[in-house]
């Protein structure tokens, strides 16, 4: 602005303001002052540098830092020959802290179409910022984890974890059981040999950016202990035959359930556990609590007559019958105080072998009469009824079997055919190995071991006596026997058929457990097959016609699969009709 007319302009070097003197006092005093300030920031650099190093570490850290959690692999549960039975697949896991998740209502959308959440509940997850730690969704699969980290929400991380697989899906579930979504054992083996199995987690601390990228690790890692693999005397090949042929048995007779129990009679290994109804364990919508029970190890049954063998077994050993002792079973009925045996068709006299063939209650009553019931009860004790099997099994049944001293005469006569003592499938196939082993009873085994580390079995009969009953049981599945249809072409079969009446609230109903349990090839025994249905409520019931062709189907097949020589001659089998007698 230009200066007022008449007025002289003062030139720069001359202004007042410039010319001003400050008093001593007060320069040396700005002096002090600004010295001081320079120093209280040297001061609080050299603090921040040097001195809080650690402290500010931490504070930055706290904010960035996170300890990763390194799974360890869940160990693999194989067959005998390494077939993979259950495995763990690596997945991702989504996971948010919700005070640093910053997206907008279309990231939101999107967000929750891939989780396959509703927006309202995805939302809600992500409400409550005080909360450090939310999960999104576990176990998406990689293609998932890569869509979500593309939308670029800060705040969302991922980390790797595993999932269970059952490559043989519904025909092992009960047998090897499930994992929760941590991947702890909930039932079966895998609950079992939880702690072999799960190995021990590790750790490991990184600084991430915003967007969950690692930018630096901060060591002090701990690496992860993977679990052990466990190799199963199962054999997947005959597994999944036992489980087919089964679930065919069951569908042709309209059965509630069933199971089958196939063992190595050399051995006692068990090669197959195959149990119905059942459900895909890689699909939980499937899950069935019923569907998961082991009906071959956690029921008890009266199984019936498949006790007849064990009985006629001892009485032989016992030298009290001869296979040729004849005994009089006419009228087909024996009364016993107030109570009533009977059998199904009226056989008169029949030698002891011909008692065992054509299933006679009276007969068997009768031999079971001759010994004590100690004696019985010793038996029962000795193959292992009414102790849970020793086998790594949760939820194994010990059976029912009551102390001799109560036993009225009735109550022993019935035991011999099955009825008052209730044992599992798997306990009653394990009985019979005192049959295919020379009268040694064999320990269970479910885990592969090596030959030389096999354990010794306890002698129950003599050698002697279980040849004598091998053939015995042959001629059950003779034209002449309860069981034909249980007959293999090129192969000797024995075996035994039961058919119980199952007891329900008001004493025994018109509701049948049919069972067959038998060995094969019967020269030289290499299986016992054990096979039980529940309830058959079409036209045919008896253990003949319902169980005894599924051990025929599954025997069959596992002979072939094993490479097992023929030990007969190959021939048509003339098996009579549906007439034959039986039954029980």
């Amino acid at each position: 602005m230009a200066a007022p007319t008449g007025a002289r302009a003062l030139p720069f070097a001359h202004n007042p303001l410039l010319t001003l003197s400050l008093k001593p006092w007060r320069s040396r005093l700005v002096f002090v002052l600004l010295a001081l300030l320079f120093f209280a920031l040297l001061g609080r650099a050299f603090q921040l540098q040097a001195l809080s190093t650690d402290f500010l570490q931490k504070q930055g850290e706290s904010r960035y830092a996170r300890t990763l959690e390194l799974p360890a692999t869940r160990g693999k549960i194989t067959d005998r020959h390494g077939a993979v039975l259950a495995t763990s697949l690596p997945v991702k896991t989504l996971w948010a802290i919700p005070e640093d998740v910053q997206a907008d209502a279309g990231q939101l959308t999107r967000l929750a179409q891939l989780l396959e959440l509703p927006v309202t509940e995805l939302r809600k997850k992500l409400a409550d910022e005080d909360r450090g730690f939310v999960y999104l969704k576990r176990q998406v699969t990689d293609e998932v984890a890569e869509q979500v980290k593309a939308l670029k929400i800060g705040g969302i991380y991922e980390r790797r974890e595993y999932k269970r697989f059952y490559p043989e899906a519904e025909s092992t579930v009960q047998l090897l059981g499930l994992t929760n979504i941590d991947g702890n054992g909930l039932d079966g083996l895998e609950f079992a040999l939880n702690q072999d199995l799960a190995g021990k987690s590790g750790t490991r601390r990184v600084i991430k950016d915003r967007l969950g990228n690692i930018v630096d690790d901060l060591g002090a890692a701990r690496p992860p202990h993977d679990g052990n693999d466990i190799a199963l005397a199962l054999d997947a090949r005959l597994q999944y035959l036992a489980y087919a042929k089964l679930k065919e048995g069951i569908l042709a007779h309209h059965a509630k359930a069933g199971a089958a129990v196939v063992l190595d009679a050399r051995t006692g290994e068990i090669l197959a556990l195959a149990n119905l109804p059942s459900f895909n364990p890689n699909d939980r919508d499937q899950f069935s609590s019923a569907a998961l029970r082991d009906r071959a190890v956690a029921n008890s049954y009266e199984l019936g007559s498949v006790m007849k063998p064990l009985v006629l077994g001892l009485a032989l050993d016992q030298q009290l019958v001869k296979p040729t002792t004849v005994i009089e079973t006419a009228p087909g009925k024996l009364s016993i105080g107030p109570a009533t045996i009977n059998d199904a068709h009226v056989h008169g006299a029949l030698t002891v072998e011909e008692v065992l063939q054509k299933s006679s209650n009276v007969g068997a009553a009768k031999i079971a009469l001759r010994m004590s019931p100690q004696t019985m009860w010793e038996l029962f004790t000795q193959v292992g009824f009414g102790q849970a099997p020793n086998v790594d099994l949760p939820g194994a049944v010990a059976g029912r079997v009551r102390p001799y001293k109560s036993w009225r005469p009735i109550e022993q006569a019935t035991m011999a055919y099955g009825h008052g003592i209730s044992v599992s499938l798997l306990q009653m196939a394990r009985a019979y190995t005192v049959f295919t082993n020379d009268g040694v009873l064999l320990p269970l085994q479910l885990q592969r071991q090596p030959e030389s580390t096999m354990p010794v079995g306890t002698r129950v009969f003599s050698a002697a006596t279980a040849q004598a009953m091998r053939k015995m049981m042959e001629m059950v599945v003779s034209p002449e026997g309860t069981a034909p249809k249980a007959q293999i072409v090129g192969y000797r079969v024995g075996g035994k058929t039961g058919t119980a009446h199952k007891l329900g609230g008001h004493g025994y109903e018109d509701r049948y457990v049919v069972s067959f349990i038998g060995f094969a090839p019967a020269s030289d025994p290499r299986l016992i097959i054990a096979v039980m249905i529940d309830e058959p409520s079409g036209a045919q019931y008896y253990a003949g016609d319902v169980a005894a062709p599924v051990f025929a189907e599954i025997a069959g097949g596992a002979m072939r699969a094993l490479q097992i020589s023929p030990d007969a001659p190959f021939k048509t089998l003339v098996v009579p009709s549906a007439t034959i007698e039986e039954r029980t």
